[in-house]
């Protein structure tokens, strides 16, 4: 009882000792890396700073929320009282820009929206006021007053705007008020500005209210084309504007053409033939009627009578036919551009499958083909995303490449301390990568040339002694692979498959890629040099089970005694019981008596 308690308490002394020489081993391998390295971060997590507190005020002074409060204003609805601040006081702490980007900014943007509806309003309107009885002395002010604030708008475009817009000159930015002004005021955009604003409303004092005098207003179309450019730039999906901007094109068309129509039938005289209009119901939609037909050649018309009828039917077809043409060839390049991915993708499926029939390829391994083709274009948007950014500066593609994949490669630990720009410089070899579902990204016994980062998706560890038990799952923002990026000799067999659970997007950095990049950075090639080899030695070294009889000790036992030595022994003690022989005999029955 006595021999085993005092091996049991021999026991957990030795446990004890191994873990506190295990502890002192890896603190003494921190210490030594961070003086080699002092980029190396610590373990010791950051004391958080706690929040201080705000000093008090002056006593002779307030504090500036009780001056916020009395600076409130309030307003009395019916029952209510609601806060409000004055409008005036809002527009003038506005900080107006002294220069604006029109390429990029959205402030401009919608100021060109508002500019775009006042020179629709012009367009749309004054065929209508001139051919159609639909202005009179009653509602004339109406019409004024709706003019006149879309002149303001255009006042206020070349005044305020305009002259502030940067431009570019030998490949300067220039944001200097002076030289926008003169540009601005040599450009042939501000020629067609003051000619829209041409105050031809004073002849309304002779003529009267005419609406054709403001046929110049109609004249301001480089702000349409501009806002066009600018909407399309700004819209993730600017081929349904397209279709939308065709399709006005083609009513403003007809919408002209129901305009003339009229007027030729107020020339003629109204019902006077069969041909003109009649007079009855809604004069609009009526000849708007007409014009679809005649603009669209569906037929059916009654035949012009005079000669005047005669001409402007002619005129009529063949507008309509050029027109209607143009409209359909428009429409077809803007559907055609927005299924441009789509047709692209079709075309290189059906090449596949085209190749996989004609080399009788597996039917299983047909589907997973397709699979992989759908799934990619369906959540890329496209086969291959390095096509995109080919185009590119070199400095655009880093910049996409730092928002898309920076944050998941800066956590991974091999990386950390590392020169930034190396990293950069390696974002930009990261290829992506789609895994069908059991798909194995690696097997073990490979030489390790890749490192994987999991962009979406999920994959499963395997192992154990069937190879198919489920070790670890490793989810988005994982790394893998790391290690066989340096290993020396070739590469590092990898120790477990690795397989796709559901379908997973990868990024895929090679070995030989890196490789090209250390070249340049050697304090960083030195450090990751450093660092695989310690995390190569680390899953190298034998688990410990504790309690078990192959466990180290850390005073080993004595080694036992040679077999030719005891023979040597015993063969003098035949020969007699004294000598230096007979000693070291003696001896050793003394330690083995210890031992026992």
């Amino acid at each position: 009882r006595i021999g085993s308690a005092t091996s049991q308490s021999s026991a957990v002394i030795n446990d004890r000792l191994q873990e506190l020489v295990k502890l002192f081993k890896e603190r003494t391998e921190k210490v030594k890396e961070k003086l080699t390295d002092p980029d190396v971060t610590s373990d010791d997590e950051t004391p958080v700073a706690s929040p201080a507190e705000a000093p008090p005020p002056p006593p002779g002074q307030e504090p500036e929320a009780a001056k916020a409060a009395e600076d409130e204003h309030y307003c009395e609805m019916l029952c209510c009282t609601f806060k409000y601040r004055p409008w005036l006081d809002r527009v003038k702490s506005y900080p107006f820009p002294s220069s604006i980007d029109p390429l990029t900014n959205l402030m401009y943007v919608l100021w060109l929206f508002f500019v775009v509806l006042a020179w629709n309003w012009n367009c749309w309107l004054i065929p209508v006021r001139w051919a159609f009885p639909y202005q009179t002395p009653g509602n004339i002010h109406y019409w004024l007053l709706m003019d006149y604030l879309c002149d303001l708008i255009y006042l206020l475009d070349i005044v305020i705007f305009q002259i502030r817009l940067q431009f570019v000159r030998g490949g300067d930015i220039i944001s200097d008020k002076k030289a926008m002004k003169e540009n601005y005021l040599k450009s042939q955009r501000f020629k067609m500005d003051v000619v829209c604003l041409l105050p031809l409303d004073f002849l309304y004092f002779k003529v009267g209210v005419n609406p054709l005098l403001r046929f110049p207003r109609c004249l301001k179309y480089m702000a349409f084309f501009e806002f066009n450019n600018r909407l399309e730039a700004i819209l993730s999906k600017a081929y349904i504007y397209r279709v939308i901007r065709t399709t006005a094109y083609l009513l403003y068309s007809l919408h002209v053409n129901s305009c003339l129509y009229y007027w030729a039938s107020a020339y003629e005289g109204l019902g006077s033939t069969t041909w003109v209009y009649d007079g009855e119901g809604n004069s609009y939609i009526r000849c708007y009627y007409w014009a679809v037909k005649t603009l669209i050649t569906i037929g059916g018309l009654p035949d012009p009578k005079t000669l005047f009828e005669i001409v402007f039917q002619l005129l009529n077809y063949f507008t309509g036919v050029f027109a209607f043409s143009v409209m359909i060839g428009q429409m077809r390049d803007v559907v055609g551009a927005a299924t441009a991915g789509q047709t692209y993708y079709r075309s290189c499926m059906d090449s596949t499958i085209k190749y996989m029939n004609f080399y009788k390829i597996p039917r299983a391994v047909q589907n997973r083909v397709k699979t992989w083709y759908e799934y990619t274009w369906h959540s890329q948007g496209m086969l291959d995303e390095s096509e995109l950014l080919v185009q590119l500066p070199d400095k655009m593609r880093l910049d996409i490449a730092i928002d898309v994949n920076y944050s998941i490669v800066s956590k991974v630990a091999l990386f950390q301390g590392c020169d930034r720009q190396m990293i950069f410089d390696m974002l930009k070899r990261l290829r992506s990568v789609v895994y069908l579902p059991n798909d194995f990204v690696c097997k073990k016994g490979e030489i390790g040339r890749e490192m994987y980062i999991i962009q979406a998706g999920q994959v499963q560890v395997l192992g154990g002694a069937d190879g198919k038990t489920v070790l670890v799952t490793l989810k988005a923002g994982s790394v893998f692979g790391e290690i066989s990026l340096l290993a020396a000799g070739g590469g590092n067999r990898r120790t477990a498959n690795v397989v796709a659970h559901g379908f997973a997007n990868l990024f895929i950095l090679d070995k030989k890629d890196l490789n090209e990049i250390l070249v340049h950075y050697p304090e960083s090639q030195k450090l990751l040099r450093r660092k695989a080899k310690k995390m190569l030695r680390n899953n190298n070294k034998p688990k410990d089970d504790k309690g078990g009889p192959e466990d180290s000790v850390i005073i080993p036992p004595r080694p036992s005694t040679p077999k030719l030595f005891q023979a040597a022994l015993a063969a003098a003690g035949k020969v007699g019981s004294k000598g230096r022989l007979a000693h070291l005999r003696w001896k050793l029955k003394e330690l083995k008596a210890m031992q026992a």
